[in-house]
């Protein structure tokens, strides 16, 4: 509230309580009134509770495989075999993983670099961007 920041101005506590009353009055005849003007979406939201219930129940029988099944266990999926020996010197720790095949990083197909470049393949010359 803007009010709030300004100590200059004395605060009417009793003003401000009677806005609050109205406000709560305001609230409860709102609430008497509401089953009168509104009361026909109650018994909607409940039929559309139950025809979603319906339709829930018709799709979890259908798709019942869809469900959660135990995990598998890893060691299904991954087999280990030995490491490699350990280098026994410092300098041999630096990429000596990559003289084994097995151990490569990139597993599904090597890196390439383009041949040509972003403005080449446009057909744009080399000065138009910057």
């Amino acid at each position: 509230m803007a009010d709030s920041h300004r100590t200059s101005e004395p605060v009417n506590f009793v003003h401000r309580d009677e806005i609050w009353k109205a406000h709560l009055k305001v609230e409860k005849d709102s609430a008497k009134a509401w089953p009168e003007k509104w009361g026909f979406l109650k018994e909607a939201y409940i039929e559309c509770e139950r025809e979603s219930m319906k339709l829930k129940e018709a799709y979890r029988a259908k798709h019942h495989q869809l469900d959660a099944r135990p995990p598998t266990p890893p060691e299904e999926h991954i087999h280990l075999g030995p490491p490699p020996p350990f280098p026994r010197t410092s300098q041999g720790v630096v990429g000596w993983r990559l003289g084994h095949s097995h151990l490569e990083l990139e597993k599904y197909a090597p890196v390439h670099r383009g041949k040509c470049s972003f403005m080449e393949a446009l057909g744009w010359p080399f000065g138009s961007c910057s």
